[in-house]
């Protein structure tokens, strides 16, 4: 049977729909090339562009054309571009400072706030002798004194007074290079108000986390087992005739110092005392009062019970009833009183600790704010493409690996000019957050600030007496050896570089419940070593009877999940998935509601007393709108709105309101 002909408009009609689809197609192609095609101009903005559902949050935003190219400005833009530029550059350096001297001065508030209590917490030396309770309490002191470097001080003077043990010590160091790494955890949250700065930030200052507590999960039984780092740098120690030498050099403290110390100075010698057992500093304020004093040794008789209490059989001189023996007498005289506000100010060091404290957080936060919306302003153009291809690109081939091992110089030079690796990890997270520092790069940039925070340390003991020289040293060449074996671990081979998996699963859940940053926060640095501590307190059999299960329940679950990502073939049709388990188990979408309810309760509490007014206040302006709506409406229609005195009728649309509120 014959087709059916088509009749020419058909005809005619089909080739034009072919002919416009063609044209759409084109048109579409045309657009995609158009936007695939790199920017023109010579200046571009860094902008995220990124939507929602895309296959990789991490990606880096992309550059996009933003300000005018200097050639299309005139000398009035120029001129003005430079003042800008300039202007930024000097506010962003302000604030850099005033962030400095805020962590500087939280460092300070901790201190008089827990100061004493860490000091405590050392005096129990037979807990120091727990390998995990040494650890828990490394975490703990430097969590309350925000300062490895403090932490680090007290354990030197107890090694070197006798009341700790340089093997016992090896665990406390470890848990310091864990505590420290709270601060740049706690700056990361600041940048919660964008889900993908957030995402990223998080995961920047957590890489370091997970590096710190990978490290102890396998070095901490290690030398437990082996004690292969104490004698490494007792070796080490004892090869070297090194003799006591100058104070270390301080780089950034010489800018910061003038500030600081004229908010507030510490006496660093009481928590030192207090972990000594100095009954006299128990009660001694931390607050430093006497900045220049005068120490005076003189030679004196001294009458003593008998010649075994001689300071020298030369130096003895007894009678048959008293003995004479000479001892040197030291006098201190206080000559000058410090500058700071709060020397003659009466109040206790936990009320002026907490006071700074509040100060601290409040300057520090509101700096970094400020800090990323500069830097989000002023990177821009070839300067935002230079700094990301220099952080970001690796060497050619076959030199790539190279790369990551160079960041680490820069992050360890970087840390020995501003002697804190918190400063620097906490600078570094504003720049992370907006994307212009990949969390591949800044993992090794984190591991280089472990690094620089150890040489800082090795100058520091180098300085130290010649009594407590040694035992200085290898306290500070055993936190050097912890983080270089950390990095043997965790880094020259690609596939071992767990902690930036982790951390960006991590950063994955906070992104979508933002609040689970500060359950973390809680558990990571609270919760769990004070669980492990009274484990441990409690005696190994409970330790190992409830630890043991515990950790083998997480290594089941940490198998099965990779095994369902990887090979769910392998595993039982139950166990493929853990839909099983009630929805709470393994799911933090109930937790959110709950979250969502409690915070929406809180939130009814604080406006308790508005709400009424405010319902009344809407229900009047409802029917403020339905009195006047009538008349409004009839000027709505197009065709009645020619010819209308407007300035009449707005008279008349008033009086209308008035006699409605009436």
């Amino acid at each position: 049977m014959a087709s059916r002909p088509e009749l020419e408009d058909q005809k005619s009609t089909g080739s034009t729909e072919k002919h416009k689809d063609d044209q759409l197609s084109e048109n579409s192609e045309t657009e995609e090339k158009a936007f695939s095609m790199a920017p023109a101009h010579s200046t571009v903005a860094l902008v995220e562009t990124g939507v929602e559902g895309e296959d990789d949050p991490w990606d880096l935003p992309e550059l996009q054309d933003g300000a005018a190219a200097w050639s299309d400005l005139d000398t009035k833009g120029k001129v003005l571009r430079v003042v800008t530029s300039t202007g930024k550059g000097l506010l962003l350096l302000g604030f850099l400072y005033m962030f400095i001297c805020s962590l500087d001065i939280l460092s300070s508030a901790f201190q008089l706030v827990g100061g004493k209590a860490a000091g405590d917490i050392f005096t129990e030396g037979s807990v120091l002798s727990n390998p995990l309770a040494g650890l828990v309490i490394g975490v703990l002191v430097t969590l309350l004194v925000q300062s490895s470097s403090t932490s680090s001080s007290i354990v030197v003077s107890m090694v070197s007074s006798g009341l700790l043990q340089v093997q016992m010590a090896v665990p406390v160091i470890m848990g310091t290079n864990i505590g420290t790494s709270v601060t740049n955890t706690l700056v990361a949250m600041t940048q919660a108000g964008d889900r993908n700065k957030f995402r990223r930030a998080f995961a920047g200052a957590t890489v370091h986390d997970f590096f710190n507590w990978l490290s102890v999960l396998v070095l901490l039984p290690l030398e437990v087992a082996s004690g292969y780092m104490y004698e490494l740098t007792k070796l080490l120690v004892d090869s070297f005739n090194i003799q006591s030498g100058e104070k270390a050099p301080e780089l950034l403290h010489v800018i910061t110092d003038p500030l600081t110390k004229a908010i507030i100075e510490l006496d660093q010698s009481v928590i030192s005392g207090i972990a000594s057992g100095d009954p006299d500093t128990r009660n001694k304020s931390l607050i430093l009062k006497w900045c220049k004093t005068f120490t005076n040794v003189t030679l004196r008789n001294e009458t003593v019970p008998g010649p075994e209490n001689c300071t020298s059989p030369a130096l003895c001189w007894c009678s048959p009833d008293l003995c004479y023996t000479l001892h040197n007498i030291s006098e201190t005289y206080n000559i000058q009183t410090c500058n700071h506000i709060f020397v003659n100010v009466d109040l206790s060091d936990l009320t002026i600790g907490l006071i700074l404290l509040a100060l601290s957080l409040l300057v520090l936060c509101s700096c970094l704010i400020l800090i990323v919306k500069l830097l989000n302003s002023m990177l821009k153009g070839q300067v935002a493409v230079v700094i990301k291809k220099i952080l970001n690109t690796d060497f050619p081939f076959p030199f790539g690996w190279v790369t990551g091992y160079i960041a680490m110089l820069v992050g360890a030079g970087m840390t020995f000019i501003v002697q804190s690796s918190s400063v620097f990890t906490a600078a570094i997270n504003p720049l992370i957050g907006i994307g212009v520092i990949s969390i591949e790069r800044a993992y090794p940039l984190s591991l280089g600030a472990n690094i620089g925070t150890t040489t800082t340390a090795i100058l520091a003991a180098m300085a130290a007496p010649g009594n407590t020289l040694a035992n200085a040293l290898q306290i500070a060449l055993i936190h050097f050896v912890f983080n270089v074996s950390g990095i043997i671990l965790w880094y020259p081979i690609p596939f071992t570089r767990i902690p930036i998996r982790l951390a960006k699963a991590l950063g994955n859940i906070t992104a979508d419940y933002r609040w689970f940053a500060g359950v973390y926060i809680i558990s990571c640095f609270f919760l769990l070593p004070l669980f492990v501590f009274g484990l441990s307190m409690a005696g190994w059999k409970v330790l190992v009877g409830v630890g043991v299960p515990i950790v083998a329940l997480l290594i089941i679950i940490i198998i099965v999940n990779v095994l369902q990502a990887r090979l769910p073939s392998c595993l039982p049709t139950v166990l493929r998935s853990w839909d099983f388990l009630p929805l709470w188990a393994h799911s933090l979408e109930p937790w959110d509601r709950v979250v969502a309810v409690v915070a929406a309760k809180c939130c009814c509490c604080c406006k308790g007393c508005q709400t009424g007014q405010e319902e009344e206040e809407e229900e009047e302006e409802d029917e403020k709108k339905k009195g006047g709506g009538r008349f409004l409406e009839m000027y709505d229609n197009p065709a009645m709105m020619n010819g209308v005195d407007w300035e009449k009728k707005r008279e008349d649309k008033e009086d209308v309101l008035k006699a409605t509120q009436l």
